[in-house]
């Protein structure tokens, strides 16, 4: 028999706690459906169509179980392309990230014309990749671009710098690492922004030096951003595309050839869209563990405390 409610009394609190439970369950649908159609939708897809012999265009897909799995892993050029990225994942990681984090130190340093270095610094990140690269194909020209020129007035002869195997891969991941450390700069000075003064205050009039108040008060604080920044360098590196596409397209000979650029060629030149899935399933595995990585070890650094 269910209690009435009196007037001026307020419900249950089982009542209050369901009502309250739908309501939130109505706030989070429509991001919940969202997220359901646009990404886990097509993650499911991806394993479901890298079981399959399927050329994108007939609807007639052909089972093959794990028969495109065993062709990944003795296929060269994909190790070729995984060789590469992993070669990009170290050069977010320990090129951009330190660097963004030298320059957002460099704009909270007492130095002349810090909103002319901000401007300076954030700019390639503003540009479009299509812009960039382009940009940057006229300046690793072999006749007319200006890096050759400049060599050859110290009497270095031009370099084929994005058609020759040895050095293109090289000369694209300077081009990453201009266009993309201005953002893990942002995350630094957001982050930089939130260290009280009064730290670094207390730390002068114990007598301690820049050097040891960033060792022992910024970097601490900065942790939580230099983990974060790791995991977005990882997941970027390893879905990156459009930049080794529009500078060389994966050439020459494969030289810089990427996962993303491999599985697009495989998907929508080759018209092998259950390899291509493959190839993205693997893409997302690899991802996913080296995240879990990355969050292991932040566990276990706040477990025992260090640099916290």
């Amino acid at each position: 028999m269910k209690t009435a409610v009196q007037p001026g009394t307020s419900p249950p609190l089982t009542q209050r706690k369901a009502k309250s439970g739908r309501t939130i369950f109505f706030f989070v649908l429509p991001a919940l459906l969202v997220y359901s159609v646009f990404i886990l939708y097509p993650i499911f897809s991806t394993f479901y169509y890298s079981l399959h012999e399927w050329n994108g265009v007939q609807p007639q897909r052909t089972f093959i179980g794990l028969d495109n799995y065993v062709t990944l892993l003795k296929d060269a050029t994909f190790w070729q392309a995984l060789q590469n990225n992993s070669l990009l994942v170290l050069v977010s990681v320990f090129v951009q990230i330190p660097l963004g984090l030298i320059m957002a130190l460099v704009l909270f340093s007492p130095v002349i014309g810090k909103r002319l270095l901000n401007v300076i610094y954030f700019l390639p990140y503003l540009m479009s990749t299509v812009a960039i690269g382009l940009l940057w194909i006229f300046m690793y020209d072999p006749i007319n671009g200006p890096i050759n020129q400049l060599l050859q007035i110290v009497g270095i002869d031009a370099i084929p710098w994005l058609a020759d195997a040895n050095v293109a891969m090289i000369a694209i991941l300077v081009v990453v690492i201009w266009q993309f450390s201005p953002f893990y700069m942002i995350l630094f000075k957001a982050a930089m922004v939130g260290i009280p003064n009064e730290l670094y205050e207390a730390a002068s009039i114990d007598g301690a030096n820049g050097r040891q108040q960033f060792f022992y008060i910024t970097l601490p604080a900065l942790v939580p951003t230099i983990v974060s920044s790791s995991v977005l360098a990882v997941v970027g590196s390893l879905k990156a595309f459009d930049i080794f596409y529009i500078m060389t397209g994966g050439g020459p000979g494969g030289a810089t050839e990427i996962l993303g650029t491999y599985m697009y060629k495989q998907g929508f030149i080759q018209f092998s869209m259950g390899y291509a899935s493959t190839v993205a399933a693997a893409m997302f595995i690899i991802a996913f563990i080296c995240v879990a990585i990355i969050q292991f070890v932040e566990y276990q650094r706040k477990k025992r405390g260090i640099l916290s």
